[in-house]
């Protein structure tokens, strides 16, 4: 499974396409299967951009988006027992997809520690848990399977 941000699909808040090169460049060994929190969980693309903030999630409107997170996480984990991935590549620094990093819920660019919505849940469920940044540090991801 693979946040679709980094297929290229646009999916993201403001609704450009950004692919990943070495993300995508996994399908040539791989099927891979995208998936978007944020969109599972109803909201629109484009969207207000979303942080977390007090264990809530508030979007730059300064609404409480985190019932969509909530939602969109727990689909997402529907999505991964059904795929049963060896791996889930994650969007970094994403309020629903971060692993290590988050945004500080002050829309000002700061980056504090901390795990996106879904991601807590994929990895509250042990799934293998890596990002896009992972990848570029040759992070060994499903070669096990390979051989």
């Amino acid at each position: 499974m693979v946040s679709a941000c980094l297929l290229g699909l646009p999916t993201r808040y403001d609704g450009k396409a950004k692919g990943a090169e070495k993300v995508i460049s996994l399908s040539e060994d791989f099927v891979l299967v995208p998936f978007c929190p944020e969109q599972l969980g109803g909201l629109p693309t484009p969207r207000p951009r979303s942080e977390i903030r007090d264990d809530k999630v508030i979007n730059e409107l300064g609404e409480d988006v985190t019932e969509n997170f909530h939602r969109g996480a727990k689909m997402s984990l529907d999505i991964a027992r059904i795929v049963k991935p060896c791996a889930i590549i994650l969007k970094s620094r994403s309020p629903s997809c971060g692993l290590r990093k988050v945004y500080d819920g002050t829309f000002s660019g700061k980056l504090v520690s901390g795990v996106g919505v879904a991601a807590a849940l994929l990895r509250e469920h042990g799934y293998r848990l890596i990002t896009e940044e992972d990848l570029l540090s040759d992070l060994p991801l499903c070669e096990d399977l390979l051989q």
